[in-house]
């Protein structure tokens, strides 16, 4: 068992963690969606229309480019909407539950196949341009990070505990496919040791949970080169299919947040309506809340009439308070303001290492890329984050290659978009920019 010290990053303690680990069970939902832009590098192509009965686990639409990747529904039921935006694109897809939730069985002689029918293909992802895998790709490795170090993240020990039994099968599965190594990422203290994988402790700050800084750190991707990566709940899932031919959407959530009245866990369903979710959890203290559907970090922006975003495990609820007017603004010598460099006087009284408030205000506007090496101190990877920064916006091809361009993803950089002086969009910029560059070498 190898262990990793990360010394980069950053810990952000938020007020609304879950002290009690007791999981209530929610009603099932009435309706489901799923958020085709949840599986990056897809283009979707329907496979059903609006009103025909869909199994759970049957496909809903597959890939334009490679047809056998197939997205699958989580439920049972009618399709009862096929929403659709500007040019047509295909935004989300409603399904209205039955009342016997049906699941389609598949056949397991080729393992290949029953991930692609049985749309957990589609919850995979490869490096390099952090899409779902193409199928006529082998991977070097695969790697399966087993915890979430993003601020209020779930436990995923806890949440996949009646799981844990499909474990070793999914790890089975997994080295059929690669003629390397399978590693397990692990949080010292929750190791999982499995037959045929290898486990790695990571020591260390968020964001050592990543799968991208645990690839970086265990064994790096080149050019040419191509590793998969997945967390312990879809390793999980993919066991529990070749156990019982069966694919399983239920999913454990954790509801946190200084808006929530009392932090919690619950089970569902992937795509799982947020009103359901949150009913009656919500702080009545006359702020007006933000919903991310994932951590603050990573997640998406929604209402509180949407639906359960992808990696559908977390939802966090902070106030907006964006008229909020501050005595001296930014020039507050307040020990009450947090500040990632200390620039504020509440670091002697320890401010930074305590549990805060914090909203949705950028604190500051869009400026020139500032020079400081701010990035480097946020990355545990071996890259010059913000020279890479620089290359992509400028799209300078070798430039993105020499600097790392391969080995990162959009969440990598989350951390350091929110310690950034310039406040750059940088999840967006790099999103962009792989994007960009596999259309360039296709």
């Amino acid at each position: 068992m190898a262990i990793k010290k990360l010394k980069k990053g950053y810990d952000l303690k938020l007020k609304g963690g879950i002290t009690n680990e007791a999981i209530t069970i929610a009603p099932r939902p009435t309706e489901c969606a799923i958020i085709p832009d949840d599986f990056e590098g897809l283009i979707p192509r329907m496979e059903k229309k609006e009103g025909e009965h869909v199994q759970a686990g049957e496909a809903l639409y597959h890939d334009k480019t490679h047809e056998c990747i197939v997205v699958t529904s989580p439920i049972s039921g009618t399709v009862k909407a096929i929403v659709r935006g500007e040019r047509r694109k295909i935004e989300k897809i409603i399904i209205e539950a039955d009342q016997a939730n049906e699941y389609k069985t598949f056949n397991l002689n080729d393992t290949k196949s029953a991930l692609l029918e049985s749309g957990l293909w589609a919850m995979l992802r490869q490096r390099p341009y952090d899409v779902v895998p193409t199928p006529e790709a082998t991977p070097r490795d695969i790697f399966v990070t087993c915890f979430d170090s993003a601020p209020l993240a779930p436990d995923l020990t806890l949440i996949n505990a009646d799981k844990a039994q499909y474990l070793q099968k999914g790890v089975d599965v997994l080295k059929t496919i690669t003629g390397g190594n399978v590693y397990l990422g692990c949080r010292e203290g929750q190791e999982i040791e499995l037959n045929g994988a290898e486990t790695v402790v990571f020591k260390g700050p968020h964001p050592a949970g990543n799968a991208g800084i645990q690839v970086a750190n265990i064994k790096p991707v080149n050019k040419g080169e191509v590793v998969w990566t997945t967390d312990v709940v879809t390793l999980a899932r993919i066991g529990e299919l070749f156990s019982t031919g069966k694919v399983n959407y239920d999913t454990v959530v954790a509801i946190t947040g200084q808006q929530v009245e009392q932090p919690c866990y619950v089970k569902t369903v992937m795509g799982a309506p947020l009103s359901t979710l949150l009913e009656g959890k919500l702080c009545d203290n006359g702020k007006t809340p933000r919903i991310i559907s994932g951590n603050v970090l990573t997640g998406y922006h929604v209402m509180a009439d949407e639906y359960l975003r992808a990696p559908y495990r977390h939802i966090t609820v902070i106030p907006e308070l964006q008229k909020e007017d501050e005595f001296m603004g930014w020039a507050s010598l307040s020990p009450k303001k947090f500040s990632v460099y200390r620039n504020f006087t509440g670091w002697l009284l320890g401010m930074n290492r305590k549990e805060m408030n914090v909203d949705a205000r950028m604190n500051g506007g869009e400026r020139a890329i500032v020079m400081s090496g701010e990035y480097d101190r946020m990355l545990p990877m071996d890259i010059y984050a913000e020279f890479l920064i620089k290359a992509i916006i400028a799209f300078d091809i070798d430039k993105m290659e020499q600097l790392g361009i391969y080995e990162v993803a959009p969440e990598d950089f989350a951390l350091c978009e929110f310690a950034d002086t310039s406040k750059l969009e940088l999840q967006r910029i790099v999103r962009d920019g792989l994007n960009r560059l596999r259309k360039e070498m296709s």
